[in-house]
């Protein structure tokens, strides 16, 4: 079932995860350790981050370095298979630009769509680790408009290689990120607003937010959307803060604002554990807050604390 028919059909707040693959040389039973005390809240649907390709240099024999493209964690198509077939529950994987061409991209599609899985979220993705600037693949997508478009094709029929007369339709429903507190390469929030409406007109289906931890951020982003014709459900993206280190990574990393109440109280900490503590109760109290307000769907990314989201959805749902 596509996302947008499980929130359409939704007679109260959905739930569910965000998952990222195993790092290589683990298998899928890291995947299921981790979603398996999770699945008792019945998620609608689980989804599958990726990471793009990591550039590194190895040294050589003779003492020169050779530039080499790592992966770390492999592809989500075949693990959003298995956590499908193994749960029977719906999966969203992430399309990103960067690291694809778009015959790679295409090739993707069509196996998620062999594959019975009909949802994608479409990002742009990140820079490479140790680059300022996005630069696309030889002939890639620069743009998550661009690669919005080309999903949307494929739902047309539409495939690469001109000579594919009447090809077959794919059913993807389509998502996009949205940032509450605007894109950090946006000039400002107007010009993100213009941009998000740009992909909404083009085909998307629903909006994933970046993680916040003000409430007011995502009331204010949606209020921004509806006056902005953008009608579409906006689901609230959440994570807990579980150690101190977060305080300065996750505004440098992700761009966004831990509000003053937050950050004092985890300051004022000794041990990870109180930290830990912090967070959930503060992630509680958002998700109640969320759900009274009357959000589509609870969205949680897990991203290796499963057992801290199962303590707040168990006092939320």
């Amino acid at each position: 079932m596509k996302v947008i028919e499980h929130i359409n059909n939704a007679k109260d707040c959905l739930v569910s995860f965000e998952v990222l693959p195993p790092l290589k040389g683990k298998t899928m039973a890291a995947i299921y350790d981790h979603l398996d005390p999770l699945m008792e809240f019945k998620p609608s649907f689980i989804n599958v981050t990726y990471h793009r390709s990591e550039t590194m240099f190895k040294k050589m024999a003779n003492g020169t370095f050779e530039k080499v493209e790592v992966r770390k964690r492999p592809g989500t198509v075949g693990i959003c298979a298995a956590i499908k077939n193994h749960y029977q529950v719906d999966t969203v994987p992430h399309l990103i630009c960067g690291g694809f061409s778009k015959r790679e991209t295409e090739d993707a599609l069509i196996d998620l769509n062999f594959l019975g899985i009909n949802n994608v979220l479409v990002l742009r993705g990140d820079a490479p680790k140790n680059e300022t600037f996005f630069e696309p693949e030889a002939d890639g997508h620069k743009y998550a408009l661009e690669l919005l478009k080309q999903v949307a094709n494929l739902n047309q029929g539409l495939y690469l290689e001109e000579d594919i007369k009447n090809g077959g339709k794919t059913d993807f429903c389509i998502g996009i990120a949205g940032y509450p507190e605007k894109h950090f390469e946006a000039p400002n929030l107007e010009t993100d607003m213009a941009y998000l409406k740009a992909k909404v007109d083009a085909g998307a289906e629903y909006i994933m937010t970046q993680m916040f931890f003000n409430n007011q951020k995502y009331f204010d982003f949606v209020k921004l959307c509806r006056n902005n014709g953008i009608e579409i459900p906006i689901i609230p993206g959440l994570k807990p803060i579980t150690n101190k280190k977060q305080l300065n990574i996750l505004p440098k990393i992700f761009h966004v604002d831990i509000p003053n109440e937050l950050s004092d109280a985890i300051m004022k900490c000794k041990t990870d554990e109180e930290v830990e503590k912090i967070g959930t109760e503060w992630l509680v109290q958002q998700s109640k807050e969320l759900k009274q307000y009357g959000v589509p769907v609870l969205h949680y990314y897990t991203l290796g604390k499963p057992k801290v989201i199962w303590n707040v959805v168990k006092e939320v749902v």
